[in-house]
């Protein structure tokens, strides 16, 4: 798409077409060099490198990376974490534990921060549903498409076995509304998760073989196309909508944003981590009015917040990551969290292993050697230049204006065919839509 938004300019300038960076085709043929490997299998590199793929439990698939490197006759092992699962992910088995490393590098999102019981938070979860459904309005989950969305179609149906007379009453409420899964991406994923249920959980494989699928319940509906995601803003019937992105960024979350945040009868229920500066840390945050299509909207929704459904490991089991090494670490590197999550993690590792922390920054390198370990602060380190990241951010946030230039596009067509639409409005989008363009034209000509 981007090579062919190229192309129209350079024809109308009389230039040679482009050839594309890649084609569908050239994708779906890059499939054949993928090469699956198992779990718990040793896979070697050349003589000098082994790696070994352990289940980190925080997605279908997702992987604990053991690695072992031999240089100058000495062999050290890294393991490098990835994304560590909550431990109580219904759907999932919990992370490995490893029983040694001689350097470790770790995840840190909720190094911080403890998680919801997976208890109280099917009852949390039933209790904000059935309130919002007996209003009259509409809960919107904004859901990250693999893995949370399932863990929440599953979580719906599991809730039934409960016992408890105010429990019934809810859970009777909650299924009787509609369920919407509105990401062609999630519906994707769990027709994934489907056909791999053999990596569940033993409490989950146990429910399948009952003969009874935990993604499947009356009243489940996916939608697919563009106008099936339409119609569910157009109908008054109370359901429950679970649409991507997560975070609120992109995606038909977006639409569906608009249509109930003004409602103080509907509820945006968000079940996954909000990085700082999204639109869903926005509105988790207590904003008042949000901008979404450029239009100013009036935050009047129930605006709850399930921590537990997080896929990410909470601080607890972060550390019992830790604590579970036979033979712990000589050093630990933080990775991929807020400053605020990784200082309270690093303090926390340090004061009950005493085990040396390092929370490396952007653009810097580190050679592992033993005086790594013994002098932890004169470890040599080497930043990029400080363009380069301002580089990254411009072409990150030309990524997100693509995306809602093709949101606002949808939007404003829909309007026009709207009939009551006056003539003085179309003549205010028009004019905005002019500015728009005036100020594309002055960024390409400076």
């Amino acid at each position: 798409m981007e090579t062919e938004w190229k192309n129209r300019k350079r024809e109308r300038k009389g230039e040679a077409q482009l050839p594309p960076l890649y084609t569908a085709e050239d994708a779906a043929k890059c499939l054949e060099i993928f090469k699956p490997v198992k779990y718990d299998e040793i896979i070697e590199i050349d003589k000098n490198i082994h790696v070994r793929f352990n289940d980190a439990g925080h997605m279908l698939g997702s992987s604990i990376i053991e690695v072992w490197i031999k240089e100058n006759g000495e062999e050290k092992k890294i393991v490098f974490t990835g994304d560590l699962g909550n431990n109580d992910i219904p759907l999932l088995s919990e992370p490995t534990m490893i029983e040694d490393a001689d350097y470790l590098v770790m995840e840190s999102t909720y190094g911080n921060r403890l998680h919801m019981k997976n208890e109280s938070k099917a009852e949390t979860f039933l209790k904000i549903v059935s309130e919002t459904l007996d209003k009259g309005g509409t809960v919107v989950i904004p859901s990250f498409a693999v893995g949370r969305t399932q863990e929440i179609l599953f979580e719906l149906d599991r809730i039934k076995d409960k016992k408890g007379e105010e429990f019934a009453k809810e859970y009777k409420t909650l299924m009787q509304a509609p369920v919407f899964v509105d990401s062609p991406l999630a519906i994707s994923a769990t027709e994934v998760f489907e056909e791999n249920m053999d990596l569940f959980d033993e409490e989950t494989q146990a429910v399948i073989k009952s003969g009874e699928n935990p993604l499947e319940f009356q009243g489940l509906k996916f939608t697919r196309t563009v106008d099936e995601s339409k119609a569910l803003n157009e109908s008054d019937t109370p359901s429950i909508i679970i649409s991507a992105s997560g975070m609120c960024e992109v995606g038909r979350i977006k639409h569906h944003l608009k249509h109930n945040l003004w409602n103080p009868n509907s509820t945006i229920l968000f079940v996954g981590y909000q990085a700082k500066g999204t639109l869903g840390d926005q509105i988790v945050n207590g904003a008042k009015k949000v901008k979404i299509f450029g239009e100013e909207i009036a935050v009047n929704a129930r605006i709850e917040y399930i921590e537990g459904y997080s896929g990410h490991a909470d601080q607890e089991w972060l550390l019992n990551f830790i604590y579970s090494f036979t033979n712990k670490p000589k050093h630990i590197f933080l990775v991929h969290g807020e400053p605020e999550a990784q200082e309270e993690l690093k303090s926390k590792i340090i004061e009950t292993t005493q085990i040396p922390v390092t929370i490396p920054d952007f653009g810097e390198t580190y050679e592992i050697n033993d005086k790594l370990v013994e002098m932890t602060n004169k470890i040599e380190v080497k930043k990029d230049k400080p363009e380069r990241y301002i580089r990254l951010k411009v072409l990150n946030r030309l990524e997100t204006l693509k995306d809602e230039l093709l949101d606002m596009e949808e939007i404003v067509r829909d309007d026009l065919n709207n009939e009551n639409i006056e003539d003085n409005q179309i003549q205010k989008l028009d004019e905005r839509i002019k500015e728009l363009e005036l100020q594309i034209i002055r960024i390409i000509d400076n």
